[in-house]
C-alpha cells in the first residue's frame, strides 16, 4: 500500500533498525520504545489490522508470534518475562494500519496497561 509506514519500511523506502527478515515477517526497533525492548514484528504482505485477516491469516500470526518467541530469547528477555501488544483501532492506540506485533520487556510491565 503506497501511503503505509510499515509498507515503506518492508520495501525499503523508509529506513528502519531492522532485526530480522524473512519471506514472511520483518521486526524492527520501535522508534518510541515503551521498555528497554521494544520490537515491532509485521507481515511483509499489507494487513491493516485483525479484523482483515482472512482464514489464512492464523499462519501469518503465528509465524510472527514464533518469530516474537525468538527474539524475546535473543534480547534476554524470555527468562525474565516479556508481553506481545496487537492493538487494533483507534481506540485501542492503533496508529499505524499495517498490523503488528510489539514486542515489550526487559523491565516489570504493570497491569492493566492502559
Amino acid at each position: 500500500m503506497a501511503d503505509c509506514l510499515f509498507c515503506g519500511i518492508v520495501g525499503g523506502e523508509i529506513p528502519a533498525d531492522v532485526v530480522y527478515r524473512d519471506e514472511s515477517v520483518l521486526a524492527f526497533r520501535d522508534i518510541d520504545p515503551k521498555a528497554p525492548v521494544h520490537l515491532l514484528i509485521i507481515p511483509r504482505q499489507h494487513i491493516a489490522d485483525v479484523t482483515e485477516l482472512g482464514d489464512d491469516g492464523g499462519a501469518t500470526i503465528g509465524h510472527a508470534m514464533t518469530v516474537a518467541r525468538r527474539l524475546a530469547q535473543e534480547n534476554g528477555v524470555s527468562g525474565s518475562g516479556f508481553r506481545i501488544v496487537v492493538n487494533t483501532g483507534p481506540d485501542a492506540g492503533q496508529s499505524v494500519h499495517h498490523i503488528h506485533l510489539h514486542l515489550l520487556g526487559g523491565r516489570a510491565l504493570a497491569w492493566p496497561p492502559g
